[in-house]
């Protein structure tokens, strides 16, 4: 089996383990995991690892995503998107143009975000999710996130007291899309949530790159991205000479170029042999793809 990178377009209703589930039969083995959960609502770019691949999942630069979504002013609900009871709220209608864009702009920039209480987060060893569908009310922490673009394309209105906005929105890992429905929503005294989700890029990968669960299943190569394209692709590289390259795939260490961490190491044949990191003066094997 080919090791590699699989970037899905994730599906509505399904969860990131349900796509990983798929993914191993598809490609018929049981090593394959996912980098960035999605919720089962939300749609768009789920990043795989198979095979030997799996082992890049925890050190891709995957710190920047961005999102397309619907946020709904006038109700609030108790998950903070569409799968939630409506909880609260108030008439959203008559709210100017102008005072949406002005709550959007206290939420753009570098900001102190609670996540919202059905996420993974765990609390007292227990997923927060859990605590709140249980009927707990979950006292989560303020963390700080990036919300480097949020932008509104479009109003409209669905109903008595609605009013649904399309927003794009780019942020640092660890935001929540959710939340920033629900502190527009408050911000604004209407309430609001989530309606729909979808993830158009995880730090390189966009839904260009992204391919859909049944034509991943018809394709010939169910690894469309291989092992050495995905570490070229997505961080920096070195080029070894022979000797080099022996040392690395038996873990030895060697002589540091000053290359931001971590870095791909390839042979002189263009074949990855390793994630490398440096410090004081030498560079060590942090992953070994190929071992001698």
């Amino acid at each position: 089996m080919r090791s590699g990178l699989v970037v899905v377009d994730k599906p509505s209703g399904w969860t990131s383990h349900d796509v990983v589930g798929r993914v191993r039969r598809i490609a018929g083995t049981r090593r394959v995991g996912h980098a960035g959960t999605l919720d089962p609502m939300a749609t768009g770019v789920l990043v795989l690892g198979v095979e030997r691949a799996t082992k890049l999942l925890g050190h891709l630069a995957l710190s920047t995503k961005s999102y397309a979504a619907t946020i709904r002013l006038g109700q609030s609900t108790l998950t903070d998107d569409a799968e939630g009871d409506v909880v609260g709220g108030a008439a959203a209608d008559a709210l100017a143009e102008e005072a949406i864009r002005a709550g959007i702009a206290v939420l753009t920039g570098d900001i102190e975000q609670v996540p919202t209480q059905v996420s993974a987060i765990k609390v007292d060893g227990r997923r927060s999710y859990v605590r709140a569908r249980a009927g707990e009310h979950v006292e989560l922490a303020a963390r700080p996130v990036t919300v480097s673009r949020f932008a509104l394309l479009a109003l409209d209105r669905p109903g008595p007291g609605l009013q649904d906005l399309r927003v794009e929105v780019d942020c640092s890992t660890g935001t929540y899309v959710r939340a920033l429905a629900r502190d527009l929503g408050a911000g604004l005294s209407v309430g609001g949530h989530l309606t729909a989700l979808r993830r158009t890029r995880v730090g390189p990968f966009g839904l260009d790159r992204a391919v859909g669960l049944d034509a991943l299943a018809a394709a010939d190569e169910p690894v469309p991205i291989g092992l050495d394209d995905a570490v070229a692709g997505c961080f920096p590289r070195r080029d070894l000479t022979a000797p080099e390259a022996v040392d690395v795939s038996h873990g030895r260490r060697l002589a540091a170029v000053g290359l931001p961490s971590p870095y791909g190491v390839f042979d002189p044949a263009g074949q990855v042999l390793a994630l490398m990191t440096e410090a004081d003066g030498a560079a060590r094997p942090l992953v070994v793809l190929r071992p001698a």
